[in-house]
């Protein structure tokens, strides 16, 4: 797990990241990103989801924690896309 960043990256944000855009069904992995205080619980951090929908300018993800299902809404900036070989 990512409990940080380096010291030359600390406090800075990636434009590139902040405006990714992402389609219906896309697959998605959660990153948190350390230079926000981000609103995710910890135990989100590295699991895949599915994208199910935009909510302004956060995206709707559904994630399997558990044996269930459960839906989060998260800021695009802490999110990776996951391509499939």
């Amino acid at each position: 797990m990512i409990k940080g960043k380096k010291p030359k990256l600390q406090g800075k944000l990636q434009l590139s990241k902040y405006f990714q855009e992402f389609k219906n069904g896309d697959r998605v992995a959660v990153v948190r990103e350390h230079s926000l205080n981000p609103d995710l619980p910890i135990r989100t951090q590295g699991i895949c989801g599915e994208i199910m929908g935009q909510r302004g300018s956060c995206y709707i993800v559904k994630l399997l924690e558990g044996n269930e299902y459960k839906i989060h809404i998260i800021k695009p900036m802490h999110l990776k896309k996951i391509t499939s070989k």
